[in-house]
C-alpha cells in the first residue's frame, strides 16, 4: 500500500509544467508592437520573419498561402511605396489561448493613415480589424494566419 501511495504522490511532479499565459501574452504583444516598427522602418525582412512557413492570408474575399519569398516581395513593394503616418491601435488587442498554450489568436483594431509614393498623393485614413492566429513553434510564436477587413 505504501508503494501505491508513493506513486500517487509522485504523479503530479511528472505532469507537464503549468503554462504561464501572462508570459506568453507578453511575448505576443512584443511581436504586435514590433510589427508597427517594421512598417515605419520599412523592414519587410523582419516583418516576414514573424510569419510561419505555412502562413495563410484571408483578404479581399480570397485565401492565399504565399511563400516566404512572395511575402517578402509583397511587403517590400508595399513598404517602399507607402509612407506610414499612423498605424495605431484603436482598442487594446484581445488575446485568447488554446488550453494547451500552443495556439493563440489576437484581434486587432487599428487606424492606419498612409500616403502613397508620389508628389500629388494625399494621406488616406482606413480603419482595419483583423484576427491573427499564432502558433507556438520551437523558435517562439509565429503568425500562422491573418484574416483582415477594413471599413
Amino acid at each position: 500500500m505504501n508503494k501505491f501511495l508513493s506513486l500517487i504522490l509522485l504523479l503530479p511532479s511528472c505532469s507537464e509544467p503549468a503554462i504561464n499565459f501572462e508570459k506568453e501574452k507578453q511575448a505576443i504583444l512584443q511581436i504586435e508592437k514590433a510589427q508597427r516598427e517594421y512598417h515605419f522602418k520599412k523592414n519587410a525582412a523582419a516583418f516576414t520573419q514573424v510569419l510561419s512557413d505555412s502562413f495563410l492570408s484571408v483578404n479581399k474575399g480570397t485565401v492565399t498561402s504565399p511563400t516566404k519569398k512572395e511575402n517578402l516581395e509583397r511587403f517590400n513593394n508595399y513598404f517602399n511605396n507607402t509612407e506610414f503616418i499612423k498605424w495605431d491601435d484603436v482598442k487594446e488587442p484581445i488575446i485568447r489561448f488554446s488550453n494547451d498554450g500552443s495556439v493563440a489568436y489576437v484581434t486587432v483594431q487599428k487606424e492606419v493613415i498612409i500616403k502613397q509614393a508620389g508628389e500629388n498623393s494625399l494621406p488616406d485614413t482606413t480603419h482595419f480589424a483583423w484576427v491573427s492566429i499564432y502558433k507556438k513553434e520551437a523558435a517562439g510564436w509565429k503568425i500562422d494566419c491573418v484574416a483582415s477587413t477594413n471599413r
